[in-house]
């Protein structure tokens, strides 16, 4: 800020350290706003203008909301932040306070604007005062100026207050609230909107105001807001007489209400009627030239905001329709395990996104359990939502591992017509003993809630999320192996769940952890609870939440058991193959032989795929007796049996079986119907 500037205000750099007293003695209050911490001292005459005590003001401007009405302060915060973009050295503004006796009093500010050497603003310094006598004592032109600009500020006002407004019943808000009827001396509005061909009546007056039977009106019938949607044309009633001439089936059942005049607007948007306003007066008779082309004005910015709602209304339903219809109806009954799930959709008011949840039943008595977020927060998302879940239930109900499913979801996605990208967690548990493989596409972290209460993140290695691993060609995704002891929950949900305003991801999963700790024990309670306390902060995104838990009263069996199918000519799926191998070696404590496990059953798989015809079914498990082992199957659709036999010297082929003797403590073949089983077995370590 420039010399001339700062001299103006007659504020040291070191204040409030040092303020100024004349200040004080000009009656004025002073205020320094850094801009960094969002923290704004006020001294005494500043808050006693707010008409504020130093205990009810905790340094933060949201404080000043008690004394501001709505409309002020989105004027308000409108200068200060053009004043902050446009690099104007300063701002000046006049606006209205309601003292805690309820009136009203114009209020005067004036801020300077200090930059760093870059010309970012980083602190504003400046004065209030009370300007109510100020403007009472001007002359009678300057009154009439002034009523001019009020009038204009209040259409504007007005219009930048109902730019905020998303459904109608805001904007019937908006128009309640803003104050915007007291300066127009109304005592109530009533607002139709047209609907095929008939006028809704949504907002109905003063109490005892509504009309039996006119809740729908044909816009042929003789009521005076049918006759403005009809002629396009406002009409201003000027009197109680000209109103019961006019109108004489409707005057009788309003002549109670004391109503001296009216002013009935069309609500006109591109050219066509979508209802009417209408403004009733209990205090003034007739209307001069500038009142009339305020009104017009006011109701030309309030059509086009009713106009928006009500698309986004339309959209809004058809978006939760359809998202409603791709979640699925129901959730299976899953054997040794309890579920619960939520869909907690935006607050009022805002889009729907592209959240989801399945529970999808597998062979062998295991269960797949999917959560995910499409990008964005429209009808669109919500439908590329619904197909994703589709095309992830057909690949896990196909027997794929969770890294082919995942991968090939994100190549679905990829070649979808669309730019939207998706995060996804994927889960597959066997209930009978606990494994659960985790696949995370750019999604956060699951947490574990232990049978005691307490809970813990579980950090799971991921890959990009769904769309962008095809589009760069990263389509390889880790899996994790963890075990679900008896008692124990897993918890799956969406960001909207941890995202806060003013924290980061961890203090939001920090805060969640603590929550489910600090839960109930009854998993549908508890979803509640998760989806209620983003209800009490305000979240403004989708929530989708899935809580499986794998029951205490099913006995721990003695080890882990995971299978999967690998196809010929599926390199994912025998790349997802080793994923696995490798995994359930380090779960089960088997580390020290993982290198021996993972040759002789790639071994066994290699000769499956190059000798046989359809594939193989790789099962890894660990079996109970006096000593603890590791087995690896690997069955296939041939009946013919493989025998070792020597490669020779010299010889490429061969060696498989010979490696597998080798390796393994004890192998063997076993006739599988019209197929096959090669196994291996290694002695491991028992668990401490």
């Amino acid at each position: 800020m420039d010399d001339r500037v700062a001299g103006a205000l007659s504020l040291p750099d070191d204040w409030p350290a040092h303020p100024d007293l004349s200040l004080a003695l000009n009656r004025m209050g002073s205020f320094d706003w850094d801009l960094d911490s969002g923290l704004m001292h006020m001294d005494r005459p500043a808050l006693d203008v707010f008409d504020l005590s130093p205990e009810e003001y905790d340094d933060r401007p949201e404080s000043l909301a008690v004394r501001v009405p709505t409309d002020e302060g989105i004027r308000l915060d409108s200068m200060v932040s053009q004043a902050l973009k446009s690099g104007s050295a300063n701002y000046g503004v006049y606006f209205r306070i309601q003292r805690r006796d309820g009136t009203l009093r114009w209020t005067h500010t004036q801020g300077f604007v200090r930059r760093d050497p870059t010309g970012r603003p980083r602190r504003i310094i400046g004065i209030v005062r009370d300007a109510t006598q100020e403007l009472a004592d001007s002359t009678a032109r300057l009154e009439v100026d002034q009523d001019r600009r009020r009038r204009t500020s209040l259409v504007e006002g007005t219009t930048a207050a109902l730019a905020h407004a998303r459904t109608v019943k805001d904007v019937i808000d908006v128009l309640n609230n803003s104050q915007g009827l007291a300066h127009l001396g109304a005592t109530s509005l009533v607002v139709g909107l047209l609907e095929a061909g008939r006028i809704h009546l949504v907002a109905d007056g003063p109490d005892g105001a509504y009309v039996p039977g006119t809740r729908y009106t044909r816009t042929d019938e003789p009521y005076p807001m049918s006759e403005v949607v009809r002629t396009l044309t406002p009409r201003f009633i000027e009197s109680a007489e000209d109103f019961a001439a006019s109108y004489p089936l409707l005057w009788p059942s309003i002549s109670h209400l004391g109503i001296t005049s009216a002013a009935y607007l069309p609500l006109i948007a591109q050219a066509r009627p979508i209802g009417a306003l209408g403004l009733l007066y209990g205090d003034k008779e007739g209307f001069t030239a500038d009142e009339r082309n305020l009104m017009v004005a006011l109701g030309s910015s309030i059509a086009q905001s009713l106009q928006r709602a009500m698309l986004y209304e339309q959209e809004h339903d058809l978006a939760e329709g359809l998202q409603q219809a791709m979640l699925p109806r129901r959730i299976p009954e899953v054997p040794g395990a309890q579920v619960a799930v939520r869909y907690r959709s935006a607050r009022l008011a805002r889009d729907i996104g592209g959240d989801w949840y399945d529970i999808i039943p597998l062979p062998g008595g295991r269960v797949g359990a999917v959560i995910g977020d499409v990008q964005g927060h429209d009808t669109h998302a919500a439908a590329v939502m619904g197909q994703l879940r589709i095309v992830l239930r057909a690949y896990a109900a196909e027997g794929h591992s969770p890294a082919t499913v995942m991968a090939r979801a994100s190549v679905f996605l990829h070649e979808l017509d669309t730019d939207r990208f998706a995060t996804c967690s994927y889960a597959e548990a066997d209930l009978t003993t606990g494994v659960v493989q985790l696949v995370r596409a750019g999604h956060v972290d699951p947490l574990v809630r232990d049978a005691d209460g307490s809970c813990r993140r579980l950090p799971v290695e991921g890959g990009l999320p769904l769309g962008l691993s095809a589009e760069f060609g990263r389509l390889e995704y880790p899996v994790s192996t963890v075990e679900l002891d008896p008692g124990q929950t897993l918890v799956l949900y969406t960001d909207g769940l941890v995202e806060m305003p003013g924290t980061d991801l961890d203090e939001g999963m920090q805060l969640l952890t603590a929550m489910v700790t600090n839960g109930p024990q009854h998993l549908q309670t508890l979803a509640d609870q998760l989806c209620e306390a983003v209800d009490e902060r305000g979240g403004e995104d989708d929530v989708a939440v899935l809580l499986l838990r794998r029951r205490a009263a099913d006995a721990p069996q003695p080890g882990g058991r995971l299978q999967q199918h690998v196809a010929q000519n599926d390199p994912e799926a025998l790349s997802s193959s080793r994923h696995m191998l490798r995994a359930a070696v380090r779960a089960w404590g088997a580390k020290d032989r993982a290198d021996e496990i993972e040759l002789a059953a790639d071994e066994l798989i290699t000769n499956a795929l190059m000798h046989t015809d359809g594939g193989a079914i790789v099962t890894i498990r660990v079996l109970a007796g006096p000593e603890r082992r590791l087995r690896v199957d690997v069955e296939d659709r041939s009946s013919a049996l493989p025998r070792r036999r020597d490669a020779g010297e010299s010889g490429v082929s061969g060696r498989g079986l010979m490696l597998v003797d080798r390796l393994a403590d004890v192998w063997g073949v076993e006739s599988r119907g019209n197929g096959k089983c090669v196994w291996c077995e290694f002695l491991i370590p028992e668990r401490l």
